[in-house]
């Protein structure tokens, strides 16, 4: 589908027809797909979850804003009516600001997988909502825009996917190589066994920044990276190798070692 033939403003080319459908249609319900739902109300995103995505509950309470007593007492309180925001704003559990905030990057997050490339039927079912309740909808149009938008991001710091969905394994710094706060704490937890979104899990943080800075690591050469598949032809060097002037430094070398590697 392409513009002019019933995509939203700005959008090439659907990421899902089927959102664009449901959205012109006003459609309320559930839109299930291989990766994760979007949860629709009068054609508008209301909430997403995935598998792959931290969801709201965990982002809050492993951020350590709202203890795991008080969102289990409002999910038992509250679901069954749908109101569960309500209700957290509502008890004095959160303010309204903090919710809107919290709830619209899961809801991106889980969408940028739910969203993502799959052979599996997708379907949807007429009716469904979900329980944590009207929170901020957003357009169909603004969640595709920015599911490509963080494809894009992906690919321009890394261009290497492998990377996302491997057991990931921590790299001595270079000399004289700077590591921050963050990324220390993700180097902590790079193990061999946790993959990027294992690694998003057991902080508390959206998968899919997780994503970003792990590759932002592999392009720094602090994180081994998967082997790709064997490439026919020996590939071209990206932009980045061939517009540094000057000495290569370590961190440099590894990066173009790496992109040599996972291309032959």
């Amino acid at each position: 589908m392409t513009a002019g033939t019933g995509n939203p403003p700005g959008i090439q080319s659907a990421v899902s027809p089927m959102l664009v459908r449901l959205a012109g249609e006003r459609a309320t319900g559930a839109l299930l797909r291989d990766h994760g739902t979007l949860y629709l109300t009068d054609g508008r995103v209301v909430h997403a979850e995935s598998p792959a995505a931290p969801g709201i509950d965990v982002l809050l309470t492993r951020g350590g804003r709202l203890p795991r007593e008080g969102w289990e007492e409002a999910v038992d309180r509250a679901g069954t009516r749908s109101e569960v925001g309500r209700f957290l704003v509502d008890s004095g559990r959160l303010h309204d600001g903090e919710l809107e905030i919290c709830h619209l990057g899961a809801l991106f997050d889980a969408a940028f997988f739910a969203l993502s490339p799959g052979s599996g039927p997708t379907r949807f079912r007429y009716g469904v909502a979900h329980w944590i309740g009207p929170v901020r909808p957003v357009s169909a149009s603004s969640v595709e825009r920015e599911t490509v938008r963080r494809r894009e991001l992906l690919d321009h710091v890394w261009p290497y996917a492998a990377v996302d969905t491997a057991p990931v394994v921590a790299r001595k710094p270079a000399p004289g190589q700077a590591v921050t706060r963050r990324q220390r704490v993700l180097l902590e937890l790079a193990d061999g066994v946790r993959t990027p979104v294992a690694i998003a899990w057991a902080l508390g943080r959206p998968a899919f920044h997780t994503l970003l800075d792990i590759r932002r690591l592999a392009a720094a050469g602090l994180v081994e990276t998967p082997e790709e598949p064997a490439a026919a032809s020996l590939p071209t060097l990206p932009a980045w190798v061939t517009s540094v002037s000057g000495d290569p430094d370590i961190a440099l070398l590894r990066r173009l070692r790496d992109a040599l590697e996972a291309s032959l």
